[in-house]
């Protein structure tokens, strides 16, 4: 049943994208290349949320790029993704992730904080929290985090003897992954979105690259306000029955099987650190983001920490080819007259909530929400358009193009089903049949939404009076 739906939606994709490409429906506003370059989107978004055939995202991307060729787009706008600086600051920052689960250090950072905390729900909850933002520290790559703290939730679940489908797993379970995914995306390294994001705003040049100083004074705040009204209604919609009952020697026991920590650790700790202290006062010593990502790369290589044949494996490629070929979806639509003719549309369409800064961040907000139910590419397509409109819209109605950054994260970050967030089915693969049950996740998906529109209470005045608006 679910590839019937599968090829049923790429279909309906196909046919919609062959309506535009051959009827030309959008004359003259857009002429036949712009046309085509449409028709070519439209069918590789299919390919990406249906992947009918199983093609990786990498792949369909490659399609997208030859058929641009194809049709006369040039060289230099169809692959400007891969020569900005926001694709070398995600390779070795994926690096980052991978050195992170390889040496063991993001375990025993994990395991660190259940050493010191209180055994209670509050107190794992707490400490979820503050294990997700030291790795986002570390690392941008989710799904590393991901995949460093499932495992970890599920012993914990395990040694609190939680019975499998009740509340109470589903709290830490569920917890412990929001935790590794939202309070990153409050600074520019702290999640995949940064380099993407950045990478689509530097491929429009009206707005150019986000600096780690600029993603933070937006972001932070609301984030922040997020995370922590994040983790008191997953607890008020999952609360748990009866208090836990088992002693701290348990988890202390279990930090000891890691042992002394290892040269390796040691060395990319310095690494990851010293990186994330550069990210953050760039704004003082000027160097680029992608300088310091790749020479900490060169470093963890030279130390033997990365090997040869891991450069090959340690990451997933299809990722940067697919996140590469996205972030040049900004320059063919510029040399297309794409970004020109989507603006005359979706711009005139923000006039009626435009004028109003609350009416405006809360109608986006839920209808982004609305749209991470079909736009289930890491929202990549989402954000592609929207940095293409977001000069027009600054110019048209005043609205700083920054503010859209978190309103993409936040609903990026979007579970109300697993299917919508790639980072929750990889939790779920990592799992197994041992993990959440699905109908909390809802309940838990559902308090966040109603949680960042709640949060939006606070952001709208502090985005106003940092000049937003």
């Amino acid at each position: 049943m679910e590839k019937i739906v599968q090829k049923i939606g790429f279909l309906l994709f196909v046919a919609i994208s062959l309506l535009i490409g051959i009827l030309q429906l959008f004359q003259p506003a857009l002429d036949a290349k712009g046309h085509f370059v449409v028709m070519i989107l439209i069918i590789t978004i299919g390919l990406w949320i249906f992947k009918p055939l199983n093609i990786p995202f990498s792949v369909s991307g490659v399609l997208y790029m030859a058929c641009l060729l194809a049709i006369g787009v040039p060289a230099s706008n169809v692959f400007s993704g891969f020569s900005g600086t926001a694709v070398w600051s995600l390779i070795p920052a994926l690096f980052y992730g991978f050195v992170l689960a390889k040496t063991g250090l993001g375990k025993r950072i994990a395991y660190l904080g259940m050493k010191y905390v209180k055994i209670s729900y509050p107190g794992l909850l707490l400490m979820w929290a503050v294990i997700g933002i030291a790795l986002s520290m570390l690392t941008p790559s989710i799904t590393v985090r991901v995949v460093i703290v499932t495992p970890i939730a599920l012993n914990c679940a395990n040694i609190c003897k939680l019975p499998e489908n009740s509340k109470e797993r589903s709290l830490i379970l569920i917890n412990a992954w929001a935790m590794a995914v939202i309070p990153g995306i409050g600074w520019l390294s702290g999640s995949l979105a940064g380099p993407i994001m950045s990478g689509f705003f530097a491929s429009v040049p009206e707005l150019g690259a986000i600096d780690f100083a600029s993603w933070a004074r937006v972001s932070l705040l609301p984030v922040a306000v997020i995370t922590v009204l994040t983790i008191i209604a997953g607890y008020i919609v999952l609360k748990p029955s009866e208090k836990l009952n088992i002693s701290k020697d348990t988890f202390i026991e279990e930090y000891r099987k890691l042992g002394a920590m290892s040269n390796q650790e040691k060395t990319s700790s310095i690494v990851l650190v010293l990186s994330f202290v550069l990210f953050a006062t760039s704004s003082y010593h000027k160097i680029p983001d992608a300088a310091v990502c790749l020479a900490g790369l060169f470093i963890l290589t030279a130390a033997q920490i990365i090997n040869s044949k891991e450069i090959g494996s340690g990451i997933s490629w299809d990722l940067v080819l697919f996140i590469g070929t996205t972030m040049g979806f900004g320059s063919v639509f510029a040399a297309t007259g794409v970004s020109s003719w989507m603006s005359s549309i979706l711009v005139n369409a923000l006039a009626p909530i435009a004028g109003n800064s609350w009416l405006f961040v809360l109608v986006v907000l839920l209808i982004m929400f609305l749209v991470r139910f079909v736009d289930i590419a890491v929202f990549v397509p989402t954000m592609a358009i929207v940095s293409s409109i977001a000069p027009s819209v600054f110019e048209r109605y005043g609205i700083n193009p920054l503010v859209w950054v978190p309103l993409l994260c936040i609903a990026m970050n979007a579970f109300f089903l697993s299917y919508q967030n790639m980072f929750a089915l990889v939790a779920e693969a990592n799992m197994g049949g041992n993990g959440w049950a699905s109908k909390h996740l809802f309940r838990f998906g559902t308090a966040y939404f109603v949680v960042c529109m709640l949060s939006m209470l606070i952001a709208i005045p502090y985005w106003i009076s940092i000049g937003m608006f």
